[in-house]
């Protein structure tokens, strides 16, 4: 383990530690909805700045065969457990704009530091940027966090579940990909194998999310039928991309862990759903 490895696992320790500190001090499921849904809302910014644009790059040196894959991984520490735990604590504890900018202070500090660490590298994105977008995004967090107090429904209800639900189905969809290579994708976005994998899978992922949400909240579709309708779905979403030359399964048991996790991810969707539609405050009456 080198210094690399030290400092992303270091600030993914930190970020864990806030977390638990915020679910024991506030409304620990107000809190955890709130997280989820600043983790979607990062996960959909990375994949325009990061996977399709190529913005920057993270060097955590923790996924040693693949350089690409090290890069997504530290992406997804980024996007799944710093910003948001801050987001959220900002949120939950209701602070002001001085802490609201001495947070973004601090992450521009931490980003210069890993610059000059050489652990983080800019292609065109700059400091600023992030110092320019994240007043917005710690908005939205203090949005969020209200809206998660009272029962949701229509639009907000649909866009909190799917912001939730796209990240879970995101990430247990790619970290096997980086760390057991059980499949690639071949869509030529980039001449890279690993860089057009990681694109595709973001691409596949946000559409299943899509889908998930759909059949969790498809009401003519008994709840026993909707299983095997979304194990056949991504069976045949399997077979089309394999027929099409864009997947490549390396394994044998590829196409049977993708079943199983629409059938985790429908159940999650619809235990957050149910989650969401019950408010806080409600629950508390």
């Amino acid at each position: 383990m080198d210094l690399n490895s030290l400092c992303y696992l270091g600030l993914g320790f930190i970020s864990i530690i806030l977390l638990i500190y915020i679910c024991i001090k506030s409304d620990v499921r107000q809190a955890l909805l709130t997280f989820m849904g600043m983790v979607g809302l990062g996960y959909i910014i990375e994949a325009v700045i990061y996977n399709f644009l190529s913005s920057y790059q993270y060097y955590p040196h923790i996924i040693k065969h693949d350089p690409i894959y090290d890069s997504a991984l530290g992406a997804i520490a980024s996007n799944a457990l710093t910003l948001p735990v801050a987001a959220t604590f900002l949120a939950a504890f209701r602070r002001n704009w001085l802490w609201v900018a001495f947070t973004i202070a601090l992450y521009a500090g931490i980003e210069w530091l890993f610059l000059e660490l050489h652990i983080y590298k800019h292609h065109w994105w700059k400091t600023v940027y992030t110092s320019i977008g994240l007043p917005f995004y710690f908005l939205f967090a203090k949005f969020l966090y209200r809206k998660m107090s009272v029962p949701l429904k229509g639009f907000f209800h649909t866009l909190c579940l799917y912001l939730i639900i796209s990240p879970f189905s995101g990430s247990l969809h790619f970290i096997p990909i980086m760390f057991f290579s059980n499949r690639y994708y071949e869509f030529g976005l980039f001449a890279n194998q690993s860089k057009d994998t990681t694109a595709f899978s973001t691409i596949f992922y946000l559409c299943a999310s899509i889908v998930y949400v759909f059949m969790a909240k498809f009401q003519p579709l008994p709840r026993w039928e909707k299983y095997p309708v979304i194990g056949l779905c991504m069976y045949c979403a399997t077979h089309i991309l394999r027929r099409a030359g864009i997947l490549h399964s390396l394994v044998w048991w590829d196409t049977w862990y993708y079943i199983v996790l629409s059938f985790l991810s429908l159940l999650f969707t619809e235990f957050i759903s149910k989650s969401l539609h019950k408010g806080s405050l409600a629950s508390k009456i």
